[in-house]
């Protein structure tokens, strides 16, 4: 690359802290504008992180220096910020969801197409160092042809330690929309697309109270399922069993399972870029742990390979057509959970091709 990106974090809430940390050490992208509709927090991001410039969305769309705005607002503004980004003529980068539903997803990426700029969307962890290695073990034949996946997530939910997590438990969160897109992008990237999926769906309660910070006590309505167990099946013959709740005293986080004709994988946790594999195949009196290798820098590692996309002119991994496939597996798992029917998806995507071993965003790209 000839020089670095301009970036603008549109959205300076408790994410931007780690997003921050990163881009701001990536040579290839320069973040020149932190904005967020509170300009004092947008300020204080800014000047947290060196950020030379700081203020209101617009301002921050009509920055000269702004290519890519890097969207992290809550889920209910993903669309407005993100159609407001591509009318100004900007690439996007989207915190997940892409959008609260799969028709105002598809209009984002029609606009960007005749816009001539791209979108794309979070989780990036399936960049990191973890998933790659994944990839690499699977497409090697390490565990035989792959057969089926089994993922488990659940827990109390968030509002125990979160200082403000209402927004979690309104539409288009729970833990299927706010912890589902890690699960599925996993299984996206490794399966190829799905084709049809059932649910069924619970709420164990119709309000929650804030367990800690200056909102502690505080009781606020629950608009979602808080437990989701899905089917699902996918265009090449593999088939999967997920779980996402927020209503067990038993924490299970991080469980992904791929089972091959010779031997099951157990991926890291898909919330996190690193972590060891482990395989088990018949006969074996243990797991066999395999060390990942690859880039594990963390979140941003999506918005640096899309700068560099951008760059050679090559299709980015973590892109908006992946992101629109989970978030249609995400409303059609919820529309099967109330429904009870099996209900097809008809959106796909070509799997992104996988990271090179000496990729790293830590060092500007050749």
């Amino acid at each position: 690359m000839s020089e670095p990106l301009g970036l603008a974090v549109v959205g300076c809430g408790n994410i931007s802290k780690q997003y921050l940390t990163n881009l701001t050490q990536f040579p290839d992208v320069r973040v020149v504008f932190c904005a967020d509709i509170d300009t004092g927090r947008a300020k204080a991001q800014a000047t947290a992180y060196g950020i030379p410039a700081s203020g209101s969305v617009e301002q921050a769309l009509e920055h000269p220096g702004v290519s890519l705005v890097v969207n992290l607002t809550t889920p209910a503004a993903h669309a407005q910020v993100a159609a407001a980004a591509i009318a100004a003529g900007k690439h996007v980068w989207n915190e997940k969801p892409l959008t609260l539903d799969v028709t105002t997803g598809r209009q984002i990426l029609e606009q960007a197409a005749a816009a001539d700029v791209r979108v794309g969307c979070a989780p990036d962890t399936v960049l990191g160092a973890g998933i790659q290695s994944a990839r690499r073990l699977i497409a090697e034949g390490g565990i035989g042809t792959p057969l089926s996946a089994l993922t488990l997530l659940q827990s109390m939910g968030p509002e125990g330690w979160h200082p403000d997590p209402g927004f979690l438990f309104a539409t288009g969160a729970g833990p299927l929309f706010d912890l589902g897109p890690y699960y599925l992008s996993t299984l996206a990237v490794i399966f190829g697309p799905a084709s049809r999926v059932a649910a069924v769906s619970r709420q164990a309660r119709k309000t929650r109270t804030i367990g800690s910070g200056p909102k502690q006590g505080t009781e606020f309505p629950v608009q979602v399922p808080t437990y989701t167990a899905a089917l699902a099946e996918y265009e090449a013959g593999q088939a999967a069993q997920l779980l996402f709740s927020w209503d067990s005293p038993l924490s299970r986080q991080g469980f992904i399972e791929i089972t091959g004709t010779e031997a099951t994988l157990a991926i890291p946790d898909p919330n996190r870029f690193d972590g060891d594999l482990r395989i088990r195949r018949p006969g074996d009196g243990d797991w066999t742990v395999i060390p990942s290798a690859g880039a594990k820098a963390g979140r941003g590692m999506g918005v640096v390979d899309m700068a560099r996309s951008i760059a050679a002119g090559a299709p980015h991994r973590a892109s908006g057509e992946v992101a629109l496939h989970v978030l249609e597996l995400m409303a059609k798992i919820d529309r099967s959970g109330a429904t009870g029917q099996f209900e097809p998806v008809e959106t796909t995507f070509s799997t992104p091709v996988p990271l090179s071993l000496e990729w790293d965003p830590y060092v500007t790209a050749a």
